[in-house]
């Protein structure tokens, strides 16, 4: 029994709509990468969002492997979306409800349109058989935990849940020592491909060294492949931005900083915060940070369906 029959025997309410496409290169045991639907729902506005979408799927069809963007809509789990599904999520934007696991019942059962997070990305690509899922950065410990204890169930998700997560690092909103530190308590495993120091999301360096470096698709894919046959939590593969597309380190710290002044005085907190800290720095760096975010989503995305097909490979 595959892994699609499997999840429709066991998930009959409600049961995954996969995509033709997908459902096809999963039952052949072919590439297949996971993407998200946040970053189109909440990250960018209509129709850019709409259009980064389309050639982030294009990308990673060129690379050999099957994009499957993952949302729900009307309370159905839908695994690769049509071009008409993409089209209608992001027009719909903001108004569809951000969908960590915590709120996928809600979604569900009230059968509401969802854009998918990390967390709920990651459970639907495992029922789904789906071993690669690309983003653009994880969520993590926020800045100033000590006294929001803010933590993103992104964490969480990866210490339950084997799927191999590609990245470029975490938001650099966010306080990515501590992050790092949480990930280890988690038992999860992070390696950063070709950089000895983990990336800030919108620029390569961060001042912190990377947990453990591989230097080839080909040593990602190992350390996947050994993952899903012991049954270990997730994995982060970070992704350093390439060096033409990285923003300015200085411009960019310093619109974090007056965002999260802002942040905290508008007293914005919970699923608002990320998509309230990124557009702000947005604004503060004139689209200099949105540039580098798209850039950014796209190399992952490169990346990941080549770690994609090296996995299939290695069955």
């Amino acid at each position: 029994m595959n892994r699609i029959e499997v999840v429709e025997k066991h998930l009959p309410t409600p049961p995954l709509l996969i995509l033709p496409a997908v459902a096809e290169a999963l039952r052949a045991g072919g590439p297949v990468v996971a993407l998200e639907s946040t970053i189109i729902s909440h990250g960018m506005p209509y129709p850019d969002n709409v259009q980064c979408a389309r050639e982030v799927e294009e990308v990673i069809r060129k690379n050999g492997a099957v994009p499957a963007t993952i949302a729900i809509l009307e309370g159905v789990i839908h695994v690769g979306l049509s071009p008409e599904a993409l089209e209608r999520l992001g027009r719909l934007g903001p108004k569809v409800r951000k969908c960590s696991r915590r709120d996928m019942a809600l979604a569900l059962g009230r059968k509401e349109n969802g854009a998918t997070t990390v967390s709920a990305t990651m459970m639907v690509a495992y029922m789904a058989g789906i071993k690669v899922f690309v983003t653009g950065g994880i969520g993590g410990v926020h800045r100033g935990v000590e006294s929001t204890m803010d933590i993103s169930a992104d964490l969480t998700e990866f210490s339950r849940t084997p799927v191999a997560v590609v990245s470029a690092g975490v938001k650099s909103i966010l306080d990515i020592p501590r992050t790092l530190e949480v990930l280890e308590t988690q038992g999860v495993t992070v390696v950063v491909l070709g950089s000895s120091e983990f990336p800030a999301f919108y620029t390569r360096h961060s001042g912190v060294e990377a947990p453990v470096r591989v230097d080839t698709i080909e040593d990602a894919a190992g350390v996947v492949t050994a993952m899903a046959k012991i049954g270990q939590s997730g994995a982060l593969i970070a992704v350093p931005i390439p060096t033409a597309e990285e923003a300015d380190a200085s411009t960019v710290n310093a619109a974090i900083q007056q965002a999260l002044a802002e942040a905290n005085q508008k007293k914005v907190h919970g699923n608002s915060i990320t998509p309230f800290l990124l557009k702000r720095v947005n604004e503060l760096t004139k689209g200099q940070s949105l540039k580098s975010n798209i850039a950014l989503v796209k190399n992952n995305a490169k990346l990941g369906a080549q770690l994609a097909v090296k996995v299939s490979e290695a069955r």
